[in-house]
Order: structure tokens, then C-alpha cells, then sequence
């Protein structure tokens, strides 16, 4: 931390609570948060923190990313996708992107206007990227698109979406490219808001792409840029260590936040003639909880230190990825127990807590990818 961060910290912390908090309930039912929050977002300079200024960015570093993540987890809100956006879509387009590309799309995923998601999962791929059904077959100066999508977030109010492709089909992983659809395209259709076991408020979608036409300079780093037709794999394993780290921070705030809400409710509700705390398994329990927290968080801190300098590996955010969030769901899962009934009723914040973290043992890659990441390594 930094005087720096920790004065972003504050227009954070301030914005998350007047913006997120008060509405979960509200963008639960809806299935999605209000498109007007990606403005507000914009206006007070929390969108595409780390890019630099010349395309529209704040100019920060991942640090700055890291801050806005965890208050928004401790503000209690898991709908708003601006880890999607921010850290993931706006990076892809920072480092593969050619000069235009960035000047076309990055201002106004800056300031709003447009929001950014990447459709990666199909139907039938899950984790199993090599081996992705869309096809992106070039015809003149365009490409053809053709396929589905799921689990997209941003989905409903995607402005513009990176797109996992074949164009080489006959060359497996070495045939994908990442291709840029902006939503307004002819060919683009979106499906249903999915019905998850949590995260109710954020827009996950199925995408359609239908002979949906796009030219071929829209292509991700193209011809004129730092990249080639066929390069997407390796565009995408180089980008994932960061969007697992994102995964990590965000799991690692959630246990701050629970063990945090739990002691304060524990603290006021009695049972049996006395507070709750005073119990000693209530007080064992938040002991180890707090403990897996902190033990967390150094690794992460550690993790977030070598990504700023450019050294975080894959293995490493694998690591990281897999720990924290099966620490996680263990925190939570503990910290909800001590609410007993309570506990399990969808109004308190700890049990949204639960069902949102459960997923995070799956998207990024799932735990048992992340170990077969790390086993590859010993």
C-alpha cells in the first residue's frame, strides 16, 4: 500500500457503498445491475484503471485493481462484472490490440459507454479451451462467425465482446484467434440471463453469433498489430494468471468480510444466557477463520508484489487461485454454521456470501486444472 492506493482506497470504499450496497436486493430480482452504473463508474474514474491515460485509462497499475476489487466484495456486492471489464477484456485489448483498436474501443470502455465481456465457454467445452466449436471462417476482408456461448458475464449489456475462435480448425489450439464483436453487429444474438445458485445479480448470458459478419481488422492483435490469425491460445494463457489472481483477491476479501460480519453478529445475538461469542467453539471457529484470512492474504499480497513486477508465472496464480478460493467456501461455510438458522435465510449477507463464492472453485479454470497446472511443474 501506498498513500496513493490508500486515497483510492477511500473513493472506493465511498463509491461502492452508495452504489452496490444499497441496491443487491434490487439487481438480484432483476437478474442484473442498472446499465447507468457503468457511467457513474466512469464519471468518478473507476473504469479501465490500469490502462494508460493516452486510450482513456486511469494510468494506475494492478494495484489499484486489486483495491476496487476488494471493496466491492466488502460492500457485498457480486453483480457488478468490472473484474471482467476492467481487468480482463480492457487488458486484452491493451496488449494485443494495434493502435487503432485500442483508440477505437478502450475510451469508451473508460467512460461507460461501452462494456466489455469475453466469450470463452461453450456449451460443451467447459475448461477445455483447445478444443472451441466457434468458427470464424474468413471471407474476403471479413470473418463468418458461427456458434454459442454460456456462462458470459456482461453478457446482457455487453457493448463489446472478445470472442474465442477458430479460424484453423485442422490446427487445434494453434488454430484460435481472439476476435473483437461489437454487439450491435448483424449475426449477434443474446440469449437468456441464466438462473444461477448465486451471483443472482450479475448478467451471465448465453451468446449467439448467427453468420454474424465482422472485417478482419477486427481481429485481435492482427496483421498491424503485435499478433497473427492463430495466436488466440496463446493470447489467452498468457492473460489467465491475471484473471486468476483477480479470482484470489476477491475470495480472500470475502473471508475478511464474513469473519467481520460474523463476529459482530455473534457478538450481539445470545443463546443459552450469553453472547454467542462467548461460547468457546464460537471463538475457536472465528480463530481459525481469521487465521485461513490472513494466511491467505499473505500469499496473495506475495502474488500481486511479483504480478506488479511482471513475474507472477502460471503456476504461481494457479497456486494462488485454488488456495484461496477452497479457503474460501471453508471460511464461509464455517461462518454461516454460526448464524445457525439465520444463516441460511437469503436476506443476510452471509448467506449470499456462500452461494456466491461456491462458483469460484469453478470459473478461471476449475481447482482440479488449476493442480494439474501445478503438478506439470514438480
Amino acid at each position: 500500500m501506498t498513500e496513493d492506493l490508500r486515497a483510492f482506497r477511500e473513493l472506493a470504499q465511498d463509491f461502492c457503498a452508495k452504489e452496490l450496497a444499497p441496491h443487491q436486493d434490487r439487481w438480484a430480482e432483476q437478474k442484473q445491475i442498472d446499465r447507468q452504473l457503468w457511467h457513474k463508474a466512469g464519471e468518478v474514474g473507476l473504469l479501465c484503471l490500469s490502462i494508460p491515460e493516452q486510450y482513456g485509462g486511469g494510468g494506475g497499475t494492478f494495484a489499484h485493481e486489486a483495491v476496487l476489487y476488494e471493496e466491492q466484495a466488502r460492500s457485498g456486492d457480486s453483480g457488478w462484472g468490472v473484474s471482467v471489464h476492467n481487468g480482463i477484456v480492457a487488458h486484452y485489448l491493451n496488449s494485443y490490440g494495434n493502435d487503432e483498436q485500442k483508440q477505437r474501443w478502450l475510451p469508451k470502455m473508460a467512460s461507460g459507454e461501452l462494456v466489455g465481456a469475453v466469450a470463452m465457454t461453450e456449451p460443451g467445452t467447459g475448461s477445455d479451451l483447445q478444443n472451441v466449436q466457434t468458427r470464424a471462417v474468413r471471407e474476403g476482408d471479413e470473418y463468418v462467425i458461427n456458434g454459442a456461448k454460456t456462462f458470459i458475464t456482461n453478457g446482457a449489456q455487453a457493448g463489446l465482446v472478445v470472442v474465442v475462435a477458430k479460424t484453423d480448425p485442422a490446427k487445434g489450439a494453434e488454430g484460435i484467434s481472439l476476435i473483437c464483436v461489437e454487439t450491435d453487429t448483424p449475426g449477434f444474438r443474446r440469449g437468456r440471463v441464466l438462473d444461477k445458485v448465486g451471483l443472482h445479480a450479475q448478467d451471465t448470458s448465453e451468446l449467439f453469433f448467427d453468420d454474424l459478419r465482422v472485417p478482419v481488422a477486427n481481429l485481435l492483435g492482427g496483421p498491424e498489430g503485435r499478433g497473427t490469425e492463430g495466436l488466440g491460445f496463446v493470447q489467452l494463457m498468457q492473460q489467465l494468471p491475471q484473471e486468476r489472481l483477480l479470482i484470489a483477491i476477491t475470495a480472500v476479501a470475502a473471508m475478511d468480510a464474513a469473519v467481520a460480519e460474523t463476529v459482530r453478529y455473534t457478538k450481539e445475538r445470545s443463546a443459552f444466557g450469553r453472547e454467542i461469542f462467548k461460547f468457546q467453539n464460537t471463538k475457536f471457529e472465528l480463530a481459525e477463520c481469521a487465521t485461513e484470512a490472513e494466511v491467505s492474504r499473505a500469499y496473495l499480497d506475495q502474488c500481486i508484489e511479483r504480478h506488479l513486477r511482471g513475474e507472477l508465472d502460471v503456476p504461481g496464480a494457479a497456486m494462488a487461485k485454488w488456495w484461496t478460493t477452497e479457503r474460501a467456501n471453508r471460511v464461509l461455510d464455517r461462518c454461516l454454521q454460526l448464524f445457525g438458522g439465520y444463516g441460511y435465510m437469503a436476506e443476510y449477507p452471509i448467506a449470499r456470501m456462500w452461494t456466491d463464492a461456491r462458483v469460484s472453485k469453478i470459473f478461471g479454470g476449475t481447482n482440479e486444472i488449476m493442480k494439474e497446472i501445478i503438478s506439470r511443474t514438480l
